[in-house]
């Protein structure tokens, strides 16, 4: 695996070049693993977001004007550029994320490169439709909207930057993007790859910083599209930015996901679907299933089994190949995590494994905290009811479908869901009333491109992946041609 090392001072990425910021200020990147400093990053203004703005309007002119063919083959090269530096990019999320090793490669970097490669196949499918009318016939035009802005989240960076470039860019428009200022590296970099893919300059542009950089995209009177994910309270306030100049939006924000475990389920695929959908990346997922109700009559055998798995799991080194728990993305967000952990304790819920930080040897400084599950929960303890983001786990029991439904809907989420149960009826009923923009029967945290990923209520608008996220990023134009002379009563 590669250890390449980032330059210690990062720029901005503007119309197809290092830009240093125009106030000349940075921000340290650190690693979560060993709590070290990477490196200095520049921090953007406003005035950088204008400029970078600027350069994506220039820019849109050619980009838009070349066929979808065209913009699918510089997407695809994207996609091997993407492929062929998987090792630095891999290492890139590991040490700006704290990820273990063992999931980037293909979680983070794989994932990436398929988005781009799905979009360009389907950059030149773009095609309105034409219908006959009374006095002529109208035709619809799928046009790009424009300049659109990307705003990302620190858990999946790489992967998040491909989710909103790849449907943007095949549908003819170009990016203005904000990492997360707390997992820069791998999008600036990924900038750097998109130039020589032959993307053109301007297309996208990179312009870390925190909230004066996102402000700065979200209340620009020229981008024509904001794209979020993060949590619900930065997504209410993008949408009252937007609102400003009636920007179109899309939001993939929190969730406090079910997961319900039948009686009929197969325990151990329960087991697995529970342990991916709360200690997978340390927790840090949008979509977790944090909230799991299992039936009372396979609880002892679920519970022994959960156990028993999640204490072989091993919390160490994200570099380290053997590793399968990381460290929290900061100190902060580990405190936050730690402080709910001494909620649930507080409030009742029994610790069965974990529930404390954990020292890993020489890591010392690092982030760590145990993956944790609390057992008797009520529904309305705050470890139930609130997104932590991290590894914990709440075990609910319930004894029969209609009160599972009920109880999983009790939330103002409605991301994701699991459902685990052999009877098929069951499966499709349960999933048909679960109030999720994504349900999985029978696994969970599958993300393939071609399904639409998404919530509802306040787990966000829009759609990420599939046709449905390309036509998001384009405008419809109907024009209608008259067979005949105009008919005027005048």
């Amino acid at each position: 695996m590669s250890d390449t090392t980032p330059q210690k001072q990062q720029e901005l990425w503007i119309n197809g070049r290092a830009v240093a910021p125009k106030d000349g200020r940075y921000f340290e990147t650190y690693n979560p693993g060993t709590g070290q400093s990477i490196c200095e990053v520049a921090e953007a203004t406003t005035s950088d977001v204008d400029a970078a703005v600027h350069a994506a309007r220039e820019a849109f002119v050619d980009w838009k004007a070349q066929s979808g063919v065209a913009r699918g083959r510089v997407l695809a090269a994207l996609a091997a550029k993407v492929r062929e530096h998987r090792d630095e990019l891999a290492w890139l999320e590991t040490l700006d994320g704290g990820k273990p090793i063992a999931e980037t490669p293909e979680a983070d970097v794989d994932s990436g490169a398929d988005c781009l490669e799905y979009f360009a196949g389907q950059a030149a499918s773009l095609q309105g439709e034409y219908q006959e009318v009374d006095g002529g016939f109208f035709y619809t035009r799928p046009e790009p909207l424009g300049v659109c802005g990307g705003i990302g989240a620190w858990n999946y960076p790489l992967q998040i930057i491909c989710w909103k470039c790849a449907p943007a860019l095949a549908a003819g428009n170009t990016m203005v993007f904000k990492p997360s200022e707390l997992t820069p590296l791998s999008a600036i970099r990924f900038a750097e790859l998109a130039k020589e893919a032959g993307l053109p300059d301007g297309v996208l542009n990179i312009v870390p910083g925190a909230e004066e950089a996102g402000r700065g995209l979200t209340q620009h009177s020229s981008i024509d599209k904001i794209s979020l994910t993060g949590g619900v309270d930065t997504g209410k306030n993008v949408m009252r930015d937007a609102a400003g100049t009636l920007k179109e939006v899309s939001l993939e924000l929190g969730g406090k996901s079910p997961i319900l475990v039948f009686d009929d389920a197969d325990v151990d695929d329960a087991v697995s679907g529970a342990i991916l959908g709360n200690f997978y990346t340390q927790g840090e997922i949008c979509t977790n299933g944090t909230r799991v109700f299992v039936h009372e009559s396979v609880r002892e055998a679920f519970l022994t089994k959960l156990i028993e798995r999640t204490r072989a799991l091993k919390i160490g080194d994200p570099k380290a190949a053997d590793t399968d728990v990381g460290a929290m993305i900061s100190q902060a967000h580990m405190e936050h995590v730690l402080e709910y952990m001494r909620i649930g304790r507080e409030e009742g819920a029994k610790p069965l494994i974990g529930g404390e930080r954990v020292s890993v040897s020489g890591c010392e400084s690092g982030w760590y905290v145990a993956p944790t599950v609390f057992d008797g929960c009520t529904d309305d303890m705050r470890i139930v009811c609130e997104e932590i983001f991290g590894p914990v786990m709440s075990v609910l029991t319930f004894s029969d479908e209609e009160e599972a439904i009920a109880r999983a809907n009790q939330t103002p989420f409605g991301l994701a869901a699991g459902v685990f149960t052999t009877d098929l009826g069951r499966a499709h009923r349960v999933a048909g009333e679960l109030e999720a923009g994504i349900c999985w029967v029978n696994d969970y945290n599958v993300t393939p491109i071609e399904m639409p990923f998404g919530g509802i209520k306040e787990s966000g608008i829009g759609k990420e992946n599939s046709r449905r996220a390309l036509e998001s990023y384009t405008r419809l134009k109907s024009v209608f041609v008259a067979k005949g002379a105009v008919d005027a009563p005048y």
